[in-house]
């Protein structure tokens, strides 16, 4: 691993912010490239350049992504369904192992991506998780806040990062956020403490039944903010394009 991109003590770096956990990270990651919306690819040659991966996932209509960057994935899984006839053979021909589903199944590509790649000694950094069918989009942010490990979804216009009970969370953004949203994955996220945005939070309860802390900011003059909680599960979103 030569690349500061890569976990790094306790910090995770995107080409557009820095992801600090404030806590030991695991030295390896995982990347889970998706159906959604595919990242630009200067961004993604950002991510991946220098780096080494314990292993690269290909998931479905993903593997498309993959084979725009001429990155032969680890795993190839999926039913097939929506990626291309050929976008799936070349996966088929470069992949070193292929996992192929039935279409008809209980859960989605993304979820069983989840369950066979997380594992708590690496992070999974998660790509193309964004843009497509809304439906998928609630799923895989959902599916994503339960795994063992660290997880970050991101490419070059959103990105989401979780905290849990106790943790916290810092955002270091090189390139200033269009909004920062803190998004509840459980009931309630209480002891929610949020410096650095332009509406600050001390001690708060966040209900999923009503998120309202949607399209906040940072703080005149700040490129920096600290999200902490106490119990819950909290996705800390951040988008640099508003549309």
């Amino acid at each position: 691993m030569t690349s500061s991109h890569l976990p790094k003590n306790s910090c995770i770096e995107l080409p557009q912010a820095t992801c600090e956990f404030h806590r030991p990270l695991p030295k390896t990651a995982t990347m889970l490239f998706l159906g959604g919306r595919a990242p630009s690819e200067a961004w993604a040659h950002s991510l991946l350049d220098g780096n080494t991966y314990a292993a690269i996932c290909a998931v479905d209509r993903g593997v498309a992504i993959c084979r725009t960057l001429m990155l032969s994935p680890d795993v190839l899984l999926g039913d097939a369904d929506s990626a291309t006839s050929d976008d799936w053979a070349w996966g088929e021909a470069h992949a070193k192992r292929i996992e192929r589903h039935p279409v008809r199944k209980d859960l989605t590509d993304t979820q069983l991506a989840l369950h066979r790649m997380d594992d708590s000694n690496t992070v999974l950094l998660l790509t193309g998780a964004f843009g497509g069918r809304f439906d998928h989009a609630y799923s895989t942010i959902f599916s994503a806040a339960q795994v063992k490990g660290t997880c970050v979804l991101a490419d070059d216009r959103e990105s989401i990062a979780y905290v849990r009970a106790g943790e916290t969370l810092s955002l270091h953004c090189h390139k200033q956020p269009k909004a920062i949203s803190l998004l509840p994955m459980t009931s309630n996220v209480t002891g929610v403490t949020a410096t650095g945005l332009y509406w600050p939070l001390a001690d708060a309860t966040l209900a999923q039944a009503m998120p309202n802390t949607v399209s906040n900011v940072l703080a005149d003059g700040a490129r920096d903010c600290t999200i902490s909680i106490q119990t819950g599960c909290l996705a800390v979103y951040a988008c640099w394009v508003n549309r």
